[in-house]
């Protein structure tokens, strides 16, 4: 029986889709950025691995354009394309249902930047019955922030009131950071699970918990993150192989993005290189039948929301490193999709994810060899696609990709 491996590189779009500029986003195309950038810094990005499978053809595909100075093999080794979003946001939780045949066709609750500069973000009646239900005095920033930024601002007053430092972006989410010896990870934890169901009212999709440590000048996001999520709308593919009695690995996040439902087994681990020695590992454990789920967060974490193209770049060049590695521990029957969830392009103005396009390439068992699978109008068809490779019923969206 056929086994499947999917790998979602966090952020990694290939250009902008059709509505971008609903979205603020035309033009943003997150690997043809850090392509170009890399050719014009005199050092060519090099994905020799992810080229022979048909990165640079599925890139093509979403933007028109061939990612600047990487190779291009006229007969990749699988299939590749380019999806567009159905979903009406482009946030990790939609973009990860999606993917698994389930698109978010409603709209989620946000928090719009104020029009005074410094207002609170954060409605005042639920702060406030956050704070009572918490035992708080009150908190920190309430505004729009990025997660560095609110540390380098917001670190010392926390440590000095023992106030928790909230903030959002322009996802669906509030996000609460706090210092694991000065606060207290699992008071963190415990003060994110009471406001989930009073964020829920507002239509929020997740309560992120970020633990840092250090000291002034010096602070840093720890491993501890914590997401608080709203459960998928419909069935995902998750839940229907653990309907048939199959396995699910989720590795990394996976399990917080889908509020642990359909995840069978989790494979914590912090960073990418972690991330992808702990999917070596539940690849050898995984049985026939079962899917190994991957979230390299890095990706979009360290490098696409903090804007730093060269850090992007090594880390999709260590990425391409290890494939060679899993490539080698595929079995006759796996299949192999790589994806993304949404854009986070280094090159775009502010800090937020990018409406983009996202890759979808495979290989393995019954791949046809060099098949174009063009401009999708879904990620559900990767989500169809794996379904029919596990022979489990059809999924409700998406359409297989062969």
């Amino acid at each position: 029986m056929a086994r499947a491996l999917v790998i979602v590189l966090d952020s990694l779009g290939l250009g902008a889709t059709p509505d971008a500029p609903d979205f603020g986003d035309s033009g943003a195309n997150t690997l043809g950025h850090i392509a170009r950038w890399c050719a014009d810094a005199g050092r060519p990005l090099r994905l020799p691995t992810l080229s022979r499978l048909g990165f640079p053809q599925a890139a093509r595909a979403a933007s028109a354009h061939w990612p600047a100075g990487l190779a291009v093999h006229p007969s990749p080794d699988g299939a590749f394309g380019a999806a567009c979003e159905r979903s009406r946001g482009k946030d990790t939780p939609s973009g990860h249902w999606e993917l698994m045949g389930c698109p978010v066709e409603f709209d989620w609750g946000y928090f719009p930047t104020p029009a005074e500069a410094g207002a609170p973000v954060f409605p005042a009646d639920l702060m406030l019955r956050w704070y009572r239900a918490c035992g708080l005095e009150g908190s920190l920033c309430n505004g729009h922030a990025s997660g560095t930024e609110v540390l380098a601002s917001f670190g010392d007053a926390h440590v000095a009131t023992g106030l928790p430092i909230c903030y959002t972006s322009s996802d669906s989410v509030f996000q609460v950071a706090a210092h694991e010896q000065h606060f207290g990870r699992e008071r963190l934890y415990r003060i994110c699970e009471i406001a989930k169901p009073l964020f829920d009212e507002v239509g929020i999709a997740r309560v992120i918990a970020r633990p840092f440590d250090g000291a002034s000048g010096h602070y840093r996001r720890t491993g501890g993150r914590h997401d608080y999520t709203t459960p998928p709308p419909g069935p995902t593919l998750l839940d229907v192989l653990v309907a048939a009695g199959r396995e699910v690995h989720g590795v990394g996040k996976i399990r917080d993005i889908f509020a642990s439902r359909g995840v069978t087994h989790h494979h914590p681990a912090d960073g990418n290189a972690a991330l992808c020695e702990a999917t070596l590992e539940a690849l050898e454990a995984c049985a026939e039948g079962g899917l190994v789920f991957t979230n390299l967060v890095d990706f979009d974490m360290l490098y696409g929301h903090r804007r730093d193209v060269a850090g992007y770049a090594d880390a999709l060049e260590a990425f391409d490193a290890f494939l060679p590695r899993l490539l080698a521990r595929l079995q006759p029957g796996d299949l192999l999709a790589l994806t993304a969830d949404h854009g986070c392009d280094p090159t775009w103005p502010g800090s937020d994810h990018t409406r983009e396009q996202v890759p979808l390439i495979f290989c393995g068992a019954g791949v046809p060899r060099a098949l174009d699978l063009g401009q999708r109008d879904s990620f559900a068809d990767l989500g169809q696609t794996v379904a029919a490779h596990l022979a489990v019923p059809a999924l409700a969206s998406g359409r297989r990709c062969w």
